[in-house]
């Protein structure tokens, strides 16, 4: 069973690197805005998992630069999504603003965040 989800992690990867999503095009002044607004974000994701391939496609779509963390291969990563985020569940965004952090968990609501950023800004 290990190797079977091995197996269907490098194939998820593979696919995710042949059909990656081109980003939009802003103006300098419109990303530097949105630069700003997210520096504060990471992602806290597994590699090959499907619903963090999704987030991590909706970021690359968005144009965000966005800090991605391995949970899976970095202990500390894992330890911080437990203690801060309350459970290691991936994908998790974790969202500072105004010194107040939020983590949002599955990955349709953080797609949907990511694309209200754009509207907002």
């Amino acid at each position: 069973m290990k190797f079977v989800r091995w197996l269907l992690g490098r194939i998820i990867l593979l696919l995710d690197f042949i059909f990656t999503p081109s980003s939009k095009k802003r103006s300098p002044e419109q990303q530097n805005m949105l630069d700003m607004q997210t520096a504060q974000f990471k992602l806290y994701q597994f590699k090959a998992c499907p619903f963090c391939v999704k987030v991590r496609r909706a970021i690359k779509r968005e144009g965000l630069n966005i800090e991605t963390r391995d949970a899976k291969a970095n202990d500390q990563y894992r330890q911080e999504l437990a203690e801060q985020g309350g459970k290691v569940k991936v994908p998790c965004l974790r969202i500072e603003q105004n010194n107040k952090v939020t983590w949002l968990y599955e990955s349709s609501d953080i797609v949907s965040y990511l694309q209200k950023l754009d509207n907002a800004a």
